[in-house]
């Protein structure tokens, strides 16, 4: 019997690597969405999409309305910033597309079905290289949240199993992310990157993810499969 893994999965090319990782370390992986609220709800149809591309064990989407609480382009009426060069997106401030605790929300979501599951792995595909500056994507919250996973779960006290947070793309280019999908037969031309689509689903080409896709796919030396405005 394979051992067991939850793996975030919001219909993006990171999360979509991080699936097809898991699998190919040899886990079941069972994948796991959310409908926060988000503006570009598209990438759900992605992540159903990619699920069964990649032959996930199971696909739950979770609702939860993080709009509620706003602050968020993606959450708020607030624009998505735009840009004609993935140069003009900053380094050194978190941007407005950046959702209050998001990962910390979805990652306590995935420790619950985790420990109901008896999995010892969570897989999330965040990244500190090639993203927009989100401090729920580094290397020490990741640290943190595993630590207290393990504190905070009957699992965990009792020894029954001991969750390892897994994030195998956290070190990695966008170009190295897309060729590591392409290797393990990730469809790309599934995946859904922008944070304000048009209403036919078709990418904006100027956000900051659909930048930072583009960018990656010519450092790849690749062709984005998919259809901009």
């Amino acid at each position: 019997m394979k051992p067991k893994a939850v793996c975030l999965l919001s219909g993006g090319l990171d999360s979509s690597a991080c699936l097809a990782c898991a699998i190919r370390d040899g886990f079941d992986a069972y994948a796991l969405s959310f409908d926060y609220g988000q503006r570009h709800q598209v990438e759900l149809e992605a992540a159903s999409r990619i699920a069964r591309q990649l032959g996930a064990k199971e696909h739950q989407v979770m609702k939860i309305d993080l709009r509620a609480f706003g602050g968020s382009a993606l959450t708020d009426e607030i624009a998505v910033p735009k840009h004609l060069d993935v140069n003009e997106i900053s380094q050194t401030e978190i941007p407005i597309t950046y959702v209050p605790a998001r990962n910390t929300v979805m990652l306590s979501i995935a420790l619950a079905w985790s420990e109901v599951l008896s999995a010892t792995s969570i897989y999330i595909g965040v990244n500190a290289v090639d993203y927009s500056g989100y401090p729920d994507c580094r290397p020490d919250f990741i640290q943190a949240f595993e630590k207290m996973a393990n504190l905070a779960t009957k699992n965990g006290v009792e020894g029954i199993t001991q969750l390892k947070i897994h994030t195998p793309l956290i070190q990695l280019s966008k170009s190295e992310i897309i060729q590591l999908a392409t290797q393990l037969g990730v469809d790309l031309s599934l995946t859904h990157s922008c944070y304000d689509p048009d209403a036919e689903g078709r990418s904006c080409g100027r956000c900051d993810s659909c930048l930072l896709r583009l960018k990656g796919f010519g450092e790849a030396g690749m062709n984005d499969p998919l259809t901009y405005q």
